[in-house]
């Protein structure tokens, strides 16, 4: 997988979900029923079909139970999976596997179902030029990690937070005072290396855009469009502005959205509701 996420960075998030899972106390289930010099071999599979994604995340989880466990990875990130395919061997104590599994399951079942999610979307839209992308809809402490699961899957990250490009919203533009005005003190704060959006909601606010000859955005959010009005948006704005939709964004609508030509469609629902991957780990 290209941009896999830094190693530290995996092992610090991993570290804290088995904090939360062991408490003080440990696995006082394992401890008491399985004898310390215990040895296993298990394997990590995937039950549904779908996309891998947060296999590093699991690696982690068993490794940091236990340093002397041997670990096998069979899939990449990025792969197709099928009920059955096994993703990960895992040997070595069966205490510290055990004591993993859960963490290890809960990270890669999650990204797995971003990606899986994402790939769904990504194939719907195959056959035009749009670009799907996440958004910062993600759970609080997971962003990166929900991010790296939508590359997983074919999909794109828009920006990771407010400091990384502007994004003038109807609120703001409001704040403002009018959507000129907001474009013009956006631009006139940040250098060239600085992307800025903005969003509308009608075709004549596109129109103002396209008529500006002095403060001109680099994306412009087309947000809640009909189809409609989507077509036309991308009529008048013939490559003039990158074109994103967003609002209404599901799987059954998503390639009619596509079909309009614009450029990108983002959809929160990649990160915040996309379900779970079935993982298992089998003895």
């Amino acid at each position: 997988m290209q941009f896999p996420l830094p190693q530290p960075f995996i092992d610090k998030q991993v570290a804290a979900a088995l904090a939360e899972d062991l408490g003080d106390a440990g696995d006082i289930t394992s401890l008491a029923c399985i004898p310390a010099t215990t040895k296993t071999t298990a394997r990590l599979c995937a039950r549904k079909q779908g996309v891998l994604s947060g296999s590093a995340f699991a690696i982690s989880a068993f490794l940091q139970m236990d340093p002397n466990i041997s670990i096998t990875q069979k899939l990449l990130d990025g792969t197709k999976v099928n009920p059955g395919d096994i993703i990960l061997e895992i040997s070595g104590p069966a205490r510290a596997i055990l004591s993993a599994e859960r963490v290890a399951l809960n990270f890669a079942g999650h990204m797995s179902g971003i990606a899986s999610a994402t790939r769904r979307f990504v194939d719907a839209v195959r056959d035009t030029k749009t670009k799907i992308t996440c958004t910062r809809k993600t759970l609080p402490g997971l962003r990166a990690i929900q991010k790296y699961a939508v590359r997983c899957g074919g999909g794109f990250n828009h920006r990771f937070g407010l400091y990384d490009a502007a994004m003038i919203k109807d609120n703001h533009i409001a704040a403002a005072g009018d959507m000129i005005s907001a474009l013009a003190k956006t631009r006139a704060a940040h250098g060239a290396m600085v992307k800025v959006e903005i969003e509308v909601d009608q075709l004549a606010q596109l129109e103002i855009l396209l008529n500006e000859k002095n403060h001109r955005p680099d994306v412009v959010l087309l947000d809640n469009m009909s189809l409609e009005d989507l077509r036309r948006a991308v009529g008048l704005n013939a490559g003039a502005f990158i074109l994103e939709a967003s609002g209404n964004v599901t799987l059954e609508t998503v390639a009619a959205i596509a079909k309009t030509g614009v450029d990108i469609i983002s959809s929160g629902w990649l990160t915040h509701s996309a379900p779970n991957l079935d993982l298992g780990l089998d003895f």
